[in-house]
Order: C-alpha cells, then sequence, then structure tokens
C-alpha cells in the first residue's frame, strides 16, 4: 500500500529516486543473493537522506514481510517435492543408459567376432583360388616343360604376360641334380638341393603341391613363400622340381582396410604350426617376423587351439599374445584342399572407435543433463519460494503498465461494441464506442484525451477516407468474434504516401482491447525488399523469383478464359564471345541493351523476365493463335539484326528462340517452361538465329531413344545378354572346325532380340566397350565350362568392334578373362571388321600383335563391304578371311558372283589365309565353293544359331 501511495503521489514521474532505493533495500534484506554488499552503499546513500523517518518506515514494513519465513517453513514439503522427484528421474536416466551402453558393448562384441570369423572365411576363399592359380600356373609350365622337350626358357620374351610381376611372383625349374636350369628372373645357375621344397618333392612319390615355409630367396634376397611340384620321368622317377617362388605380400594383398582398419591382420597358418605369412596394417611380415607374441609358451597354445577347429572366432588379448600390444578379434578358417589356415584379426580398439564415441557422448550428454536437471531442480524450488513475492510484483506491475501506456509510443484504445439489437448479444456489431485511451491513441486521431472517450468509431471517419473506416470495424468485429486478432492496416493521408498502421485487439469480459503503432517505415522497407526480390539487379527485368510467383496465376486466368498463352525461352547466340574478349563488363553492358530491345519488341502488356545469364522469357497472354505468337517471335529476332553497339566496339549477338503454348504444350508452369527449353535446344542444333514452336512427336523421338539407351544399360547391368553359338564346317572333312559367338538380348517384355536391334545403338552411345567385354568373359566362361566336360572343344570367333579397339585396350580384357577362367588361347579367334583396318592406327595394330603373340587366332569379318587392302592384310598377317555373306548369295545368280569368289579365295591362300563364306543357305551354294576350293561354310544351310548346352554344340560330319 505504501508502495501504491507514493506511485499516485508522484503520478506520471513514477517513484522517487530515494524510495525506490529503500524498495531494493528490503529486496536484499529478503533475498540476500540479489546483490551481495550492494545494501551498504544504499543504507549510506538513498536511506541516509530519507531521514530517521523513512528508516523506521522501512524498518516497519521489513518487519511486515517476516511472516514470509513462515510461509516457506509451511511448504517446506512442497519445495522439497523437487529434489525428490529430480533425484528419481536421475537414477532411472543414469540405470537406462549404463543398461543400454552395455547391451551396446555386447552387441558391439559379438558382432566383431562374427565380423572376424567372415573375414576369414572370405580370406580362405581368396587363398583357395589364389593356391589353384599358382597350382595350374606350376602344371601349366610343367606341361609346356614336357611339351618342348625340356627345352623351356622362363627368361625368353614369351614369359612376360604369363605370369604376375616378376618382383613379387617368379618361377623357376630345378634339375634333378638340384641346380637351377632356367627361372623367370635372369640368375646364374643356383644349387637349391638344400631348399625344403626340393627335398620334399624329391621324397615324395605322388604328385601333391607343396606350400612351404616363409624364407629368404636367393635370387631377389626378400622373403618368400615356395609352391612346388614334382617333375617325373617318362618311368615316373624323379626328374626335378617346377617352383613358384611368392612374395608374402602377394599372398596378403585382399587386405581390405574398410573392413580390417589400420591395425587388422591377415596370416597364414600351416597345420605344421609355422605362418607362411602375416601382415598387418600395410606391413607385410614373413613367419620369422610374425606379429604373434614371442613367448615360447604362449604362441604355440594360441596356434594349438586355432588348428584344433576348422574355423572359428575370439578374443586376443594383444598384451600376451601380440608384439605390438593391441588386442585382436581372430577369426580362423582351414583351406579346403590345402594344409593350411587362414587368419583374420579385427582390432579391437578400431572395432570399438565408434561404441567409445557414443559412450563418452552419450556419459557426456547425460552428465549434461543431470547438471541441467539439478539447476532445474534449484530454479524450480526459488520460484516456489518467490511465488508470493511475484503476486506482490504482478500487483506492482499492473500499476506501472498503466504508467507506461500513458507515456508510450503506442496508441492504446478499450472498446465496447455496439450491437444493432442492445439487448441482444447474438445481433450483428453495428459499431465501438470508445472506453478509454491513452494519449498517444487520441492524437492518432488529433483530438484530445477527454473528446475520445465515448465518442463512437463510425463519427471519428469521415465519409471520404476510402473506406478505411469501415475496414477497421469489420477487422474489430473479427477480433471479437475470434477473441484476438492481429492485422496490418493502411490508411491513406491527404498530403502524403499512405501510412501503416500494426494492430492487435484482444476481446475479453465484453471489452476489447486495441493496441496501434506505426510501421510505416519497416512497412516500406519490406515493399523495397520486396522489389528487389523481384527485379533483375542488372537489366531492371522481372527476374526468375517474380516469375514463378506469376505464372501460376497467370495460366489460371488462361484456363478460366478458356485463350491461348505462350512462353518464349530465348538464348542468346554469341553472347559468350563478348564475355570472353571483351570482358564481363561489356558483357553486362550488352545484357542490359538486349533487355531495351526485348521490350521493344514484344506488346506493352508482355512481359520479358530474365532467369538468369543470357537467358530470357517472354510471357505472351490473352492470344489469338499461333501466327500472332510466331509474329511477335519474328519480330524479337528482328530486334537482333542490327549489331549491339558498347563501349567496347559492336558485336553481332543473335537469338534462338523456342516456344510452348498453353494448353496444347501443358498445362503447369514447369511443363511449359520445360516444353519451350526443349524446343530452343532445336533451334540451338540446327542453325541457331531462329525460332520453333514445341513438336511433341520429334520430343518423344528423342526421349525414346534416351530410354532405349538407360534401357540397354540397365540390360548391361542386370546380365540380360546370352550368347548363341553358329557352327563352321570344314569343307573337306565335313566337320565342325570353329563356330562364332552371337550375342542375343533377353529383353523380360520383348522377348529375344537380335543384334540389329541394339548393337547400332550400342555403338552409338559407346556402350559397345563394356558390352563388348561382357562378351569375352561370357564366352571365356563357356570355353571353360565345355572343357571341363572331358570332350575335345572347337576354337571360338568373338566379334570386336571398331570402338573397342579405339576405346579400350581389347588385348588386356583378352589376356585377364583367359587367365581368369583358365582358357587356352588357341580357343579363342578375333573378328574384326575391314573398317578397323582402314587408317593407319598404331594403336589398333599393336593390339592385334599382342593378340597373335598370345596364340589368338585373327580373321577379317564381312570381308569385301569396308576398303581394306592387300598391304595392309599382309602387313597384319591375319589368320582367317570370312567373306560377306551379300558375295555368297550372288553365287548362283551371276558369273561374276564366282569369278569374285575364285579371286578371293586365291588372293587369301597366297597370303596364308583361311577362306570362309558367310550367309550359306543353300546346297548349291555348298557345292560350288566345295569346287571354289573354299576352307570352310557358315550359314543357315549348315546350323542355326545354337543356344549354349552342357557340352559344345558339335554338329556331326557334314556330307557336302
Amino acid at each position: 500500500m505504501w508502495l501504491s501511495d507514493t506511485a499516485q503521489r508522484t503520478g506520471a514521474a513514477g517513484m522517487p529516486a530515494d524510495r525506490l532505493h529503500c524498495f531494493f533495500f528490503f529486496a536484499t534484506q529478503i533475498y540476500p543473493g540479489i546483490s551481495a554488499g550492494a545494501g551498504e552503499p544504499w543504507r549510506t546513500g538513498a536511506c541516509r537522506r530519507a531521514g530517521n523517518s523513512s528508516f523506521l518506515t522501512m524498518r516497519l514494513a521489513y518487519m511486515d514481510i517476516r511472516p514470509g519465513f513462515s510461509f516457506v517453513v509451511r511448504h517446506s514439503k512442497r519445495i522439497l517435492l523437487w529434489p525428490v522427484l529430480s533425484l528419481c528421474i536421475a537414477v532411472l536416466t543414469w540405470t537406462s543408459i549404463l543398461d543400454s551402453l552395455d547391451r551396446e558393448y555386447r552387441a558391439r562384441d559379438e558382432g566383431a567376432r562374427r565380423d572376424a570369423a567372415a573375414i576369414a572365411r572370405g580370406y580362405a576363399e581368396h587363398l583357395d583360388r589364389t593356391f589353384h592359380m599358382i597350382d595350374q600356373i606350376l602344371q601349366h609350365v610343367r606341361f609346356e616343360w614336357a611339351l618342348s622337350g625340356r627345352q623351356l626358357r622362363l627368361e625368353g620374351p614369351s614369359a612376360p604376360g604369363l605370369f604376375p610381376s616378376t618382383p613379387i611372383f617368379n618361377v623357376g625349374i630345378v634339375g634333378v641334380d638340384g641346380k637351377l636350369i632356367t627361372n623367370t628372373l635372369p640368375v646364374s645357375t643356383e644349387d637349391v638341393s638344400d631348399r625344403m621344397y626340393y627335398r620334399y618333392q624329391k621324397a615324395q612319390t605322388g604328385d601333391t603341391l607343396y606350400v612351404g615355409e616363409a624364407a629368404i630367396g636367393r635370387s631377389t634376397g626378400r622373403s618368400v613363400v615356395h609352391f612346388s611340384r614334382r617333375l617325373s620321368g617318362n618311368d615316373g622317377s624323379f626328374d626335378g622340381v617346377v617352383r613358384a617362388a611368392v612374395a608374402p605380400a602377394y599372398l596378403t594383398a585382399s587386405y581390405d582396410r574398410v573392413a580390417l582398419g589400420g591395425n587388422g591382420m591377415l596370416s597364414i597358418l600351416g597345420r605344421d604350426g609355422a605362418i607362411r605369412a602375416s601382415r598387418v596394417g600395410d606391413t607385410t611380415y614373413a613367419s620369422y617376423t610374425s606379429p604373434f607374441a614371442a613367448a615360447a609358451l604362449a604362441a604355440p597354445g594360441l596356434r594349438t587351439e586355432l588348428l584344433a577347429s576348422p574355423g572359428g572366432s575370439m578374443l586376443v588379448d594383444g598384451a600376451a599374445w601380440f608384439r605390438d600390444g593391441r588386442s585382436r578379434y581372430l577369426g580362423w578358417q582351414q583351406v579346403p584342399g590345402y594344409p593350411v589356415i587362414a587368419i583374420a584379426g579385427v582390432d579391437r580398439q578400431e572395432a570399438f572407435a565408434a561404441f567409445a564415441r557414443v559412450r563418452e557422448n552419450t556419459l557426456a550428454r547425460t552428465a549434461i543433463s543431470s547438471v541441467a536437471l539439478a539447476v532445474f531442480t534449484l530454479i524450480a524450488m526459488a520460484l516456489s519460494l518467490r511465488l508470493s513475492w511475484r503476486k506482490y510484483q504482478v500487483e506492482l506491475a499492473r500499476e506501472a503498465y498503466r504508467l507506461a501506456t500513458e507515456e508510450g509510443t503506442e496508441g492504446f484504445f478499450i472498446c465496447r461494441a455496439i450491437r444493432a439489437g442492445s439487448a441482444d448479444r447474438n445481433a450483428a456489431i453495428a459499431d465501438f464506442e470508445i472506453v478509454d485511451c491513452n494519449q498517444t491513441g487520441a492524437e492518432l486521431y488529433g483530438r484530445p484525451r477527454a473528446a475520445m472517450i465515448g465518442a463512437r468509431l463510425s463519427t471519428l471517419h469521415p465519409a471520404d477516407d476510402g473506406g478505411w473506416g469501415a475496414r477497421l470495424l469489420h477487422r474489430l468485429g473479427i477480433a471479437v468474434e475470434r477473441g484476438i486478432l492481429e492485422d496490418d492496416i493502411e490508411v491513406p493521408v491527404d498530403d502524403g504516401p499512405p501510412k501503416w498502421y500494426r494492430l492487435k485487439a484482444v476481446h475479453s469480459k465484453g471489452l476489447l482491447s486495441v493496441t496501434a503503432w506505426d510501421i510505416t517505415e519497416s512497412k516500406q522497407h519490406l515493399f523495397e525488399l520486396e522489389r528487389r526480390g523481384n527485379e533483375d539487379p542488372l537489366t531492371g527485368l522481372p527476374n526468375r523469383h517474380w516469375m514463378t510467383a506469376y505464372l501460376p496465376a497467370a495460366l489460371q486466368r488462361a484456363a478460366d478464359k478458356q485463350c491461348l498463352m505462350a512462353l518464349l525461352f530465348i538464348d542468346l547466340d554469341g553472347f559468350k564471345n563478348v564475355n570472353d574478349t571483351a570482358g564481363h563488363h561489356s558483357g553486362d553492358e550488352l545484357l542490359r541493351n538486349v533487355a531495351k530491345r526485348l521490350k521493344l519488341a514484344v506488346r506493352p502488356a508482355d512481359h520479358v523476365v530474365r532467369v538468369g545469364g543470357d537467358e530470357f522469357i517472354v510471357i505472351i497472354e490473352q492470344v489469338q493463335d499461333r501466327a500472332a505468337v510466331a509474329h511477335i517471335a519474328q519480330r524479337v529476332l528482328n530486334a537482333f539484326q542490327e549489331r549491339f553497339h558498347i563501349a567496347q566496339g559492336s558485336y553481332p549477338v543473335g537469338a534462338s528462340i523456342g516456344i510452348s503454348l498453353f494448353p496444347d504444350d501443358g498445362t503447369h508452369m514447369q511443363e511449359l517452361l520445360t516444353h519451350a527449353d526443349a524446343a530452343m535446344y532445336v533451334v540451338k542444333t540446327s542453325g541457331k538465329m531462329s525460332y520453333r514452336f514445341f513438336d511433341r512427336q520429334y520430343h518423344d523421338s528423342i526421349r525414346a531413344r534416351i530410354d532405349r539407351k538407360a534401357e540397354l544399360r540397365h540390360a548391361l547391368d542386370a546380365d540380360q545378354l546370352i550368347l548363341y553359338y553358329q557352327p563352321r564346317v570344314e569343307v573337306a572333312t565335313g566337320e565342325t572346325c570353329s563356330m562364332e559367338a552371337l550375342v542375343r538380348w533377353a529383353h523380360p517384355t520383348r522377348g529375344i532380340l537380335e543384334p540389329i536391334d541394339f548393337i547400332p545403338l550400342a555403338e552409338e552411345t559407346g556402350l559397345i566397350v563394356p558390352l563388348g567385354e561382357i562378351v569375352i568373359d561370357k564366352v571365356c566362361a563357356q570355353i571353360a565350362c565345355w572343357s571341363r566336360q572331358a570332350q575335345p572343344v572347337v576354337p571360338v570367333s568373338i566379334n570386336v568392334s571398331p570402338r573397342q579397339f579405339n576405346e579400350s585396350d581389347v588385348t588386356t580384357v583378352l589376356r585377364k578373362a583367359l587367365l581368369r577362367h583358365g582358357v587356352a588361347p588357341a580357343l579363342v579367334e578375333i573378328e574384326l571388321t575391314e573398317s578397323s583396318m582402314t587408317a593407319d592406327n598404331v594403336h589398333v595394330a599393336r593390339s592385334l600383335e599382342n593378340m597373335q603373340r598370345l596364340g589368338i587366332a585373327l580373321a577379317v569379318d564381312d570381308f569385301g563391304t569396308g576398303y581394306s587392302s592387300l598391304s595392309q592384310l599382309q602387313r597384319l598377317d591375319f589368320d582367317v578371311l570370312k567373306v560377306d555373306k551379300a558375295f555368297t548369295a550372288e553365287l548362283e545368280k551371276t558369273r561374276e558372283g564366282s569369278v569374285f569368289f575364285t579371286a578371293i579365295i586365291t588372293m587369301a591362300h597366297a597370303l596364308g589365309m583361311r577362306v570362309v563364306a558367310e550367309g550359306v543357305e543353300t546346297a548349291g551354294q555348298a557345292r560350288q565353293l566345295k569346287q571354289l576350293d573354299c576352307d570352310e561354310l557358315q550359314g543357315y544351310f549348315i546350323s542355326l544359331p545354337l543356344p549354349a548346352t552342357e557340352t559344345q554344340p558339335v554338329l556331326a560330319r557334314c556330307v557336302l
């Protein structure tokens, strides 16, 4: 009451300074933490100046507040409820978090064990393939050694490319006396009779692959693992050893840093307990530098456990078992058919790195949450203590609010709704009566505050105010219905621009509180920002943002009126040249000139929009027909006939225009823009400086071609290509001597497609390169499958396109496929068309020579349809000449056909080439070709292309 009386006595000036200081003194007595040490200055300053009577009044007031402490004691249970609840929440939270982390730890541990076992199984499969490949090489060298009559030399030019890189893989042959006879590395004669692989094979009577321990290679001085097989004489006696020395890095090259990390491990453990090779991270070890611990009792114990079962996983303590002291999850798996065990180690620290970070972050967040909960508890306790005090503050704030509204910058009104029927509360609101207002509110109407009290809004607004008074009454009526309303209203001013006010009206207990403040400046700023956001700063034209907001409404208007509308997509021709030669400033100047010409070329009601760079859109509304649109487009083109004169000179710049029409070419903005862009692109690609309407049929054809390309690419990825094989028959014997691989597309909906349906598209789009690689791999895989059936296999020819030779290394692809599937090069023949040889292409010639060195036969396909010359045929030394079926068809029709065939056969035989007649379809053609001394026949008369079966589809002997 004292504070209220003081406020009333002071009026608008507010509370005296000395009384305010005394008020804060009371606050510090009740809540000492508010301002520690601040009470003394008040006591010695303002309160002392207030006199003894004032100080006595302060003490009495303080005595009146003392009962608040008893209030705290009475409500102590409610206050202590906060820390009890917080403690329970904290305990539950920590229990849940720790339990969740424990479950996650166990799941990570189990997952690491499974990962180690899975990696070990994969490594075992890799070793199985690697050992099998090494064994195949040894058996191949042994076969070549016997076939050459013990004259094979591995140091010669034929060795490179047949084996992996010699620094990590070398092959040698050791004689019966233990002397090294030949080796892929150039070394002198060396006695290896003391090597374990030699003694092992010498002591064996059977033919087994020996996998030795790691040792130091005498020819390289590096660590190697020896693989060997026995050489036997004709009587089965020991005749030496063929051995391969493989670097441990080669055996551990499958180390995957993604799966194993930087400290993972791969190791090969023999059944004899000796380690062949190991790798930790990027470091490879031999058996004598193994990462296993050197403890005599520990290491054998671990190895015994690994040898006891075919596979498994476990966690190994790094301090006891590994030299680097890092614990690892070990997975092991026996390699089937070989006396070794594949071991993979996942570093425990790396496996749990992510979990450790998650655990650390989780605990940190939980700790922070606990601290926040404690702080919240303290705040809640403090707020509970101050509840009664806040009630008093609310009363004080109400009085202060009254003072603030009187002196504030916002107009404040309290109104009462006047309804048409005074007794009916549901009647419509006819007017509002002002119950109260502040001085600022009265000044908004230019009247004194006393004149505003009791006035009605309808009397305050003249009839010629532009209708904003009626709009104000309407908005206030909405506020009464909804309970609250916040809106902006524009107020006209006689001698200046209109002003804007923000209204906030709140309805409560039959009265409407209205606050109004001037927002004219912020509104003007907003309008300016909106203008800048919709305007291109360089040309002053509307921009893309404006267009995306304007077009939907314009399209809707056109749809409602059922009239035509057009979009002209304009792209400048030659603008880049101006930018590159004269600079960007000149380019900007040119764009401004372009904008001016475009605005002059179109109708006043049309809109020219710059959408970015040198691209413009013209929006043409309410147009009669296509001819009218074409007329406007031609006017735009005419505007570019004259050169553009800028500060740096004059430049010719043209325009390519694409046109889309509403509703013919689309009903949505994006659809119309896309179609106009597509039409403009057609102009760009067909000569520029013109206009073109969108042609759906043409666009659909382009889209169909793109779809076919995507469909063919999907066919390659989904393995939808299959191979058929058409036999070739030798004329002299009637037996199948070869067959040609023909690719087909097993389309999921269209069935089996012939090459004519997709090979031209593949050639055009470049997909012929991956398609050709797939065909080569499939043919080699099929030959390998037939070879395993223990039946004779005839060679298979593969067609290779000129683009494959130009854009890929066909020789490398063939070599890898042959090695991957274990196919002899003599079983593969390469067919290439004459167009591959027309140019003096050194790359093609070198590729053909490399293929011949591999032992692959070469054939010229479709001879007679290209432009090859005799010199090219002689220089490239082809093996087979296949005459195109067009000439075969002429044999029985004209004498010239027989003469032509005779000339080809004579020429080919003179060059040492065999001749194959393609397209043989009748018995007469076959007989005539036999008389002409043709070597081989191919065509539907001989056999249709046949699908692959378990055995090679060799024909029965033909009688020609």
